[in-house]
């Protein structure tokens, strides 16, 4: 007799804790992207689904961008990170994570979080990117975006976001509260760089779900 699994659904239609693989695949049938895995035990699921994705199932490896302009090529710095954000809905379900230019290596992986929007998501990324590079004394290395809003926010040190605090999203705005209160708090050299879709196409941290 095959032993029971649980399964976690981080991304699909409704995430959450399911006990069978139908219920399972009901959620991620035909979702973009749906990040999910089967667990031996339900304390096992309860911990994971607390958690980022990425923690259980394995860092997603970016491929290279397709560059539009190949004479560009040389304005990008490869040696910086790219950060982005994706939402199902608006608010929705958001994630965000950073990726290494050079290698497409990703670095972080935050989500999914409820009642989000991607504006919020850029900004999470861009502050914890900022973070990840001083923590490891890289304070020279640019740090790519394709949100004009998010990189503004940063600059201001502020969060502009009219989205309503709700209990659905209290684990989004503590993070987001925490961020602001790390720009304030906190110096930084990192070049905060625009990425320009147009030119480079997509930024290599894309979910890839448009």
């Amino acid at each position: 007799m095959a032993k029971k699994k649980y399964y976690v659904v981080w991304v699909g239609n409704k995430p959450g804790i399911y006990e069978s693989w139908d219920e399972c695949q009901a959620q991620i049938k035909g979702f973009p992207n749906a990040r999910y895995k089967a667990f031996a035990s339900k304390a096992e699921a309860e911990a994971a689904f607390k958690g980022a994705s990425g923690n259980y199932i394995g860092a997603t490896k970016t491929a290279a961008p397709k560059i539009v302009d190949e004479k560009s090529k040389a304005e990008i710095n490869w040696s910086g990170i790219a950060v982005d954000a994706a939402c199902s809905g608006n608010p929705g379900i958001m994630e965000y994570r950073g990726v290494e230019l050079k290698t497409g290596k990703e670095i972080f992986h935050q989500g999914p979080f409820h009642a989000a929007t991607n504006n919020l998501g850029e900004f999470l990324a861009l502050v914890h990117g900022l973070a990840y590079l001083q923590q490891r004394g890289l304070h020279d290395l640019p740090i790519y975006s394709d949100s004009k809003i998010a990189i503004k926010w940063i600059k201001d040190k502020q969060m502009r976001s009219n989205v309503v605090r709700s209990g659905a999203n209290r684990k989004v705005f503590e993070l987001v509260d925490r961020a602001v209160d790390w720009l304030k708090t906190n110096s930084y050299k990192n070049p905060i760089l625009k990425w320009e879709t147009e030119k480079w196409g997509e930024i290599p941290a894309d979910f890839g779900r448009k």
